[in-house]
């Protein structure tokens, strides 16, 4: 086995690994009560599994871009091959280490939003913005309409937390639990679409330029938002004076 070929397989078993953590953890914080000690503890290795995931599928990009050997010959359209593999995968790892990153960041500045005008916050957003729309770019080139559409959905979610970030007036009491959840679910979206793309090359090559399949992580994370946004905002039921029961209809 060739030396880069080596390294790309390394990469792709710690890309498991923790990725599989993240995944795992990842549905901790959506079935436990929000803010309790185990949402907590799921939430903290969910984000630590999708950090090393993020940073290993951007590396993993790099060498599939740049490496010395030609990848799965199998694949015979190249520079469709260097978009998803590539320049996607690239910009789906910084977009999953940018939740992660915006998403701890909401609940640690909770009491000063402000914080995150910060050099060091904004500079996270705009790689994510930047790697999105030369993925958006690189897609319409190739024709490939999946690229456009995460390439939007990522950028707009940037441009929603900028809104938050620097709008002047103050946001309700409890608004940044919103972007928190809506931060995270979006990490799970991101980073299940880049750990469906190492796998489904292996098990299902026929299959591994189809749109279905890859838009299918989008789909179930943004109706997990839809869902508990709009659960979010129901009343709730008034409760019954003490000692009083109900009448009957």
């Amino acid at each position: 086995m060739l030396p880069g070929m080596a390294l790309f397989e390394a990469l792709v078993i710690a890309h498991v690994v923790t990725g599989a953590v993240g995944l795992t953890a990842f549905w901790g914080p959506i079935a436990t009560k929000k803010g309790a000690a185990r949402h907590r503890k799921w939430g903290r290795a969910a984000c630590y599994g999708f950090i090393g995931a993020g940073s290993l599928a951007i590396a993993m990009a790099l060498l599939s871009l740049y490496g010395p050997e030609a990848r799965h010959p199998e694949i015979t359209d190249r520079a469709l091959f260097d978009g998803l593999f590539g320049w996607m995968m690239l910009y789906l790892g910084t977009l999953t280490l940018g939740f992660v990153d915006y998403g701890l960041a909401v609940v640690r500045h909770s009491r000063d939003r402000r914080a995150l005008r910060a050099l060091r916050y904004q500079g996270v957003i705009a790689a994510v913005i930047v790697s999105g729309a030369w993925c958006g770019i690189y897609g319409w080139r190739v024709g490939h309409p999946l690229m456009m559409l995460v390439a939007v959905i990522g950028i707009a979610a940037m441009l929603i937390q900028q809104r938050y970030i620097w709008r002047a007036a103050d946001f309700p009491r409890g608004t940044h639990i919103g972007e928190h959840f809506r931060a995270l679910i979006g990490m799970g979206i991101s980073a299940y679409t880049a750990f469906l793309s190492v796998g489904l090359i292996r098990m299902v090559p026929e299959h591994v330029f189809n749109p279905a399949i890859w838009a299918g992580p989008s789909v179930i994370g943004v109706g997990l938002i839809l869902y508990f946004t709009v659960k979010g905002k129901k009343p709730a039921a008034p409760r019954a004076a003490s000692g009083t029961r109900p009448h009957p209809q």
